[in-house]
């Protein structure tokens, strides 16, 4: 097909997926039928009610056609002017193991760049997740992108951030947004989407300029369950959306695997829940890997950034997992002054050495 006939058939898909009542599945029946979506869109009233469709759809594919025209203008507009590429079922480009899956999206708008055959690996957590939870999704994913698999994660706050973050340190990332890829959703994660599009893909089922609503999110799960070979639960609490997650990628035959947690932490419950119901329990990138085969990469070594004598006094008080205020750092430090104490402490962020806390606590950056 050539390129222009492929933009072509993408914008008329776009418009009859616009028509309310007709998603995926039946685009798909449709194209099948008039041997393509432009054909389908154009198609006249008897032959679509011959085909099955309820009087009412006929109708409002009978409107769609009216303003086809300047939908498919206004989309197009859209994606040259944010860089926004489209890939459709059956086309090259498409990822051949999201086709597989029960009911795979007809249509794809993605941002950066899609490689069809990746190995990927799903990350999926809770939006309240703990320091532990954090530092588990960022050393896993980096470990797993370094070792070559990109993390495909839903760029929620949370566990998805943290795992989209430690993959950008070392390999590839794919987020799958509930909205249009041209809008941040939550909006801090802006430039975090940025940077994921520069060396990776955001992606999305759902056409630019589509607000993120509730009703969107158990749909936009089944394509990063379906985008992988496994899905990795960390943090999730018994009714989780992680677990909608992990419900499909059973149902698609799919590897589910699960990190433990504290008994006593809510956010953990689902884990272990899914760690009763058969998931494999990891504790470890390593554990992961060894699923498929592959040798855990070896981590490259880092020169440690030098430090003042009263930035080495700090960094022994602090942890990687309790974070502490400066009224209890002077405390441990048996005095001293907050002005020059919070002084040592933006040194030693820009340094890499610690990182603070929505609640002003500051703990070590990495885990030794």
């Amino acid at each position: 097909m050539e390129e222009e006939e492929r933009q072509a058939e993408h914008l008329a898909l776009a418009a009859l997926l616009r028509v309310n009542g007709i998603g995926s599945a039946a685009a798909g029946k449709l194209r099948a039928v008039f041997g393509s979506a432009r054909a389908a869109l154009h198609a006249p009233a008897d032959a679509l009610a011959q085909h099955g469709l309820p009087p009412k759809l006929v109708r409002d594919v009978q409107k769609a056609q009216k303003g086809a025209e300047a939908y498919e203008a206004q989309i197009l507009e859209t994606c040259e002017r944010g860089s926004i590429r489209m890939t459709a079922l059956g086309d090259d480009d498409y990822p051949p193991v999201l086709a597989e899956i029960f009911s795979p999206p007809a249509l794809l708008y993605y941002r950066g760049t899609l490689i069809p055959d990746a190995q990927c690996l799903a990350m999926v957590g809770s939006r309240r997740f703990s320091r532990y939870g954090e530092g588990v999704a960022k050393s896993f994913a980096e470990t797993l992108a370094r070792a070559g698999f990109t993390v495909v994660s839903g760029a929620a706050r949370g566990i998805d951030s943290a795992s989209h973050r430690g993959a950008l340190a070392s390999g590839r990332t794919v987020a799958v947004l509930g909205c249009g890829v041209d809008i941040a959703y939550p909006p801090e994660n802006r430039r975090l989407l940025a940077e994921i599009a520069e060396s990776g893909a955001v992606l999305s089922e759902y056409a630019p300029g589509t607000p993120p609503l509730p009703a969107f999110f158990p749909a936009r799960n089944r394509i990063i369950s379906g985008l992988s070979r496994g899905v990795i639960v960390i943090e999730a609490a018994e009714k989780s959306g992680s677990l909608i997650t992990a419900g499909m990628a059973v149902q698609e035959g799919r590897d589910v695997f699960a990190v433990p947690g504290s008994i006593y932490s809510p956010t953990s419950m689902g884990c272990h829940r899914l760690i009763q119901q058969g998931a494999k329990l990891v504790t470890s990138a390593a554990d992961v890997l060894e699923e498929y085969g592959v040798d855990p990469p070896k981590k490259p070594k880092q020169k440690a950034p030098a430090m003042s004598k009263e930035e080495r006094a700090v960094y022994q008080i602090l942890s990687y997992e309790h974070p502490l205020t400066i009224d209890e750092i002077i405390v441990s430090l048996d005095g001293g002054d907050a002005a020059s104490l919070s002084f040592v402490l933006l040194q030693m962020e820009l340094k890499g050495l610690v990182e603070e806390n929505d609640t002003h606590g500051y703990m070590r950056a990495k885990r030794e």
